[in-house]
């Protein structure tokens, strides 16, 4: 089920008045909520409820095995569930991607195979759920979570329908204490929900749909087009992809709120970044730092001399980029990323914009400011070619072209159009960068801001498209 269709718009307010009005003990709230999360992820296929079950059940029992005061027993148990995770991921994300690469690979060395290929879609959130269910047991193991006894709960904190097809990806000492708690409802929270929703919605339906369609009319067709039309439709997918993920985002908290629940933040507008380590910190910051936590820590993190520092630097970023699609061009991605991050890490400048905010105390950003976000920008646009392309040969074609191809650049004006749905936002995001979730506006034009953005939505209501990272 789709956020932005009118199917959603039905599920919401009938779940929300069964849940606050009808299904009044918690457990049967939950009840309600882990049911209600099930049909809303079994709209896309009754097959991937199924495996949602099988791979919630896992990691429950898992997290009794891993409690054991017995350390061995505990370790056994931990590798066991990990290497159910990622064999599920394996199988249904990145089989077809490793069986053709063996045999391109052997076949360099004469040997020809014909590997049997899964005929089988991606299970819309896989890698959400079941880096969830890793979280949870990884906590066990460390002793900063007890087993949960209550399967509903546990249940619950895996599928919560807000944030169980594309994040973020919660932890279980943040949200499970929410879901085992007595919840009470509370109309300011239940405002600021709508208000975040709203505000989710125009990011996607007016501003990412809206470039959406530019960019695929630009990337389709990137041979035939100017250098500067290249370099359009590139800033244009930034804003594409930004607004779509944080869009989903804004959805999944606010429509938590409504509901009592407090998600942790996924993005704080990363495009005033000042350099790429801060536009990690603000970039699907649940993502970043689960691997920070679970990964880069573990390996040693920068701690353990410089040359571990490089290796777990580069293996966090490749691993990223092969989370989000079995494809070289997001292993490129993350490997770019991993240069743009390391002279930071060596220099010991990664963390020098860890806390503030650009502009904290002004109305407007100074000289070096922007040279420092218009730069950190454009590393950034210009690594989305290659999660944008759809395969290595297509990203280095689309980047000659906008780097060698001088001709016809007046062509570039009839997709001028996409700034006026990029300044806008950049506008409001600057008026707002001080806190995500404030999306408080001066009384005297509230009621008219709110009516924009409605009437916005309404009117460009009725595309369904589904998010770019229901794939991931």
């Amino acid at each position: 089920m789709l956020f932005n269709s009118f199917t959603f718009l039905l599920f919401l307010p009938l779940v929300f008045v069964l849940y606050w009005f009808v299904f009044k003990p918690l457990r049967w709230q939950n009840v309600l909520i882990l049911v209600a999360s099930y049909f809303f992820y079994g709209w896309w296929s009754w097959k991937f409820m199924i495996l949602l079950a099988v791979s919630t059940f896992a990691d429950y029992l898992y997290g009794f095995w891993v409690a054991s005061p017995n350390r061995k027993k505990a370790q056994f148990f931990l590798w066991l569930s990990v290497i159910n995770n990622l064999g599920i991921l394996g199988v249904f994300k990145y089989y077809n991607f490793f069986a053709l690469e063996f045999k391109e690979a052997f076949a360099l060395i004469g040997f020809h195979t014909n590997p049997v290929l899964l005929k089988v879609a991606i299970p819309i959130g896989i890698s959400f759920y079941t880096f969830h269910g890793m979280s949870y047991v990884f906590d066990i193991y460390r002793g900063k979570q007890k087993p949960v006894r209550n399967f509903v709960d546990y249940a619950v904190f895996v599928s919560f329908f807000p944030l169980l097809v594309a994040g973020p990806i919660e932890r279980a000492n943040h949200l499970l204490p929410q879901i085992q708690k007595k919840r009470f409802f509370n109309y300011a929270q239940a405002v600021a929900g709508c208000r975040l929703m709203l505000w989710g919605m125009f990011k996607k339906i007016v501003i990412a749909d809206s470039l959406a369609t530019i960019v695929d009319s630009i990337f389709n067709n990137y041979q035939h087009q100017s250098g500067l039309t290249l370099i359009i439709g590139a800033i244009a997918f930034s804003f594409q992809i930004y607004g779509d993920f944080s869009g989903y985002s804004d959805i999944a908290m606010g429509t938590a709120k409504l509901f009592g629940f407090e998600l942790l933040s996924n993005f704080r507008f990363p495009y005033f970044s000042r350099d790429v380590a801060e536009f990690w910190r603000r970039w699907h910051i649940s993502l970043s730092s689960w691997f920070r936590d679970y990964l880069y820590i573990p390996l040693g993190g920068s701690k353990e001399g410089k040359l571990k520092a490089v290796r777990n630097t580069f293996i966090i970023f490749l691993v990223s980029g092969f989370w989000h699609g079995a494809s070289w061009n997001y292993i490129a991605w993350g490997f770019l990323h991993a240069c743009g991050f390391l002279p930071l890490l060596l220099l010991q400048r990664n963390r020098r914009h860890a806390s503030d905010v650009v502009a904290q105390y002004r109305k407007y950003p100074t000289g070096k400011e922007l040279w420092q976000m218009a730069s950190t920008f454009t590393f950034v646009t210009f690594a989305w070619v290659f999660f944008r392309a759809k395969d290595m040969f297509t990203a280095a074609g689309y980047l000659k072209g906008a780097i060698t191809n001088y001709k016809h650049p007046k062509e570039a004006l009839a997709y001028c159009n996409v700034f006026y749905y990029i300044i806008p936002l950049l506008l409001i995001d600057w008026w707002l960068r001080r806190d995500e979730r404030n999306l408080s506006v001066p009384k005297r034009g509230k009621r008219i801001v709110y009516m924009v953005l409605a009437l916005l939505v309404i009117f460009y209501f009725g595309k369904k498209t589904n998010f770019i990272y229901f794939q991931f």
